[in-house]
């Protein structure tokens, strides 16, 4: 593996808090709180693979953003990128589900936070390119406001230029976009998607957010006819995702499927007890981004990738915790049994 390679992640710094068990937000006394983002668990799972990687973001100046930058660090990120500046971050309240009731987040404080209205100004586009090999962004990112928009575009056609890999997760949330949300996002993705190399997409994005058309109802069909088009349309090298099917008893099935020289590679289905669902597509893409940094074949990169976000499912908190052995061992011994 070659663990020079400088990753970082582009993206807001937010504080999880979390009811205690399976109550709701209206029964609980208090909240245990967390420090996560996307950039956050794409470049800490990346960290822990060897990896050098930083967290290009921006902090308040006060003790909540001291108590996130410790965070940062434990976690294995570098915050040699991470500006100072504001007064808050972002929050969501987690309430997990259980049986029929699904989980819920609620936001809370979002476009007031230091990441959300950082000045025109705030990052040195041309020097943080010149530090990085690969970037990482996230959709929802991109949904947050027009300020933070232009940051994401600007340092992602300065990393292309420098020649570095840019990686772009659609991850739409309908609910940070508002209404008429899929035609106010698709110029910004498509600007997005032109400029990246690695993309986490399914062929609901390519319908809802880009109006590709298909005849096709089955998802498989949709998925081999509207993919090779996006890659060829917006000059796209690997695209990368997954397919969901939630069962009863409090598991879930999930196949990840991969894109890459005009061929599809697909990794098993893997049925799973889920413990926390949030994050496990940021493992996902880690386990991407990893296997194209590590040159693994197509079909054990998104076998590695599968088997890392069935893995994030199991672990408290939005950050995947596996490192690269534990997700080797799941791909071929995923049976629960104890380690000695």
């Amino acid at each position: 593996m070659v663990k020079h390679v400088r990753v970082a992640a582009f993206g807001e710094v937010m504080m999880r808090l979390q009811v205690p068990g399976y109550q709701l937000l209206s029964q609980a006394g208090s909240l245990d709180y967390s420090f996560s983002g996307t950039g956050v668990n794409v470049g800490s799972a990346l960290a822990s693979f060897g990896y050098d990687a930083s967290l290009i973001t921006r902090l308040p100046g006060n003790a909540l953003g001291d108590a996130a930058a410790a965070s940062l660090r434990k976690l294995g990120l570098s915050t040699a990128d991470v500006i100072r500046g504001g007064s808050s971050l972002g929050m969501y309240f987690l309430e997990s589900g259980f049986g029929a009731r699904p989980s819920r987040v609620t936001y809370a404080g979002r476009q007031a936070s230091s990441f959300n209205t950082a000045p025109d100004d705030a990052y040195d586009y041309a020097m943080l390119a010149a530090g990085i090999d690969v970037v990482h962004f996230c959709g929802i990112t991109l949904a947050m406001n027009d300020a933070v928009r232009r940051h994401m575009l600007e340092l992602a056609a300065a990393v292309k230029a420098k020649g570095g890999t840019v990686v772009f997760d659609c991850n739409y949330r309908p609910g940070h976009w508002g209404e008429d949300g899929y035609t106010k996002a698709k110029p910004y993705y498509e600007r997005m998607l032109r400029l990246a190399d690695i993309v986490m997409m399914n062929e609901r994005d390519a319908m809802c957010i880009l109006g590709m058309p298909t005849t096709k109802t089955d998802r498989l069909e949709q998925l081999t006819e509207l993919i090779p088009q996006a890659a060829c349309r917006f000059g796209i090298a690997v695209i990368a995702g997954t397919h969901r099917t939630i069962n009863s008893g409090n598991t879930h099935t999930l196949q990840g499927f991969l894109y890459k020289h005009e061929a599809f590679s697909f990794s098993d289905q893997l049925t799973f007890a889920v413990y926390d669902r949030i994050g496990a597509g940021d493992a996902f893409a880690s386990g991407i981004i990893h296997g194209e940094l590590a040159s693994f074949e197509a079909e054990r990169t998104v076998r590695f990738a599968a088997a890392a976000a069935m893995l994030a499912h199991t672990v408290a908190g939005d950050t995947p915790m596996s490192s690269e052995n534990e997700i080797l061992h799941a791909m071929t011994n995923a049976n629960g049994d104890v380690i000695r």
